[in-house]
């Protein structure tokens, strides 16, 4: 982890600037890839203030803390700072599907989800009727439904009529 400390208003102790930096160097087992912390350390009459800014994997965590002890101060940001990596690592684990969390191969998923759901619900028998394009499409507009199987007059062909999201027609033809 690349660490940079800015000291304001007080003149940079080596002994404070070694804590901090031990301190941050423990977060790093948590985050995956290389990171950018800055600290800030400054004094404003008699409180410490500590400031730490981390950049990591698309992530910007920030954390603010006053006490009356520089380190005292140091320990409840690198707290704060711990709490949150934590809380956006479980965010992403919450979000990734399970096939990657376990390890599997999407081809499994999949495969055992067909199994499940490829069961038969329904069955409809429908008679073919010979019809042009243009009386299937008046036909969905007079039924409302969503599409219409019909045996296309000139060419004797099975023809699928299906409204479309935006308002139009597709066709599909078959070669039976």
């Amino acid at each position: 982890m690349k660490i940079s400390v800015t000291f304001r208003n007080t003149e940079g102790e080596k002994g404070q600037r070694d804590y901090a930096e031990e301190k941050i160097n423990k977060l790093d087992k948590y985050l995956d890839t290389p990171a950018q912390a800055h600290i800030v350390l400054s004094v404003e009459k008699f409180r410490n203030l500590v400031e730490i800014n981390i950049s990591a994997n698309g992530w910007n965590l920030n954390s603010k803390e006053k006490d009356k002890d520089m380190r005292l101060a140091i320990d409840k940001c690198v707290d704060k700072i711990e709490k949150q990596i934590k809380k956006q690592k479980e965010k992403i684990r919450e979000r990734k599907p399970v096939s990657i969390r376990h390890g599997r191969r999407k081809n499994e998923d999949t495969s055992q989800m067909e199994e499940s759901a490829s069961r038969v619900v329904e069955t409809r028998k429908i008679i073919l009727k010979p019809m042009s394009v243009d009386e299937a499409v008046m036909e969905i507009e007079e039924t409302k439904a969503g599409f219409i199987i019909y045996r296309d007059s000139s060419s004797e062909n099975v023809s699928v009529v299906y409204r479309r999201d935006d308002g139009n027609y597709t066709v599909i033809e078959t070669n039976s």
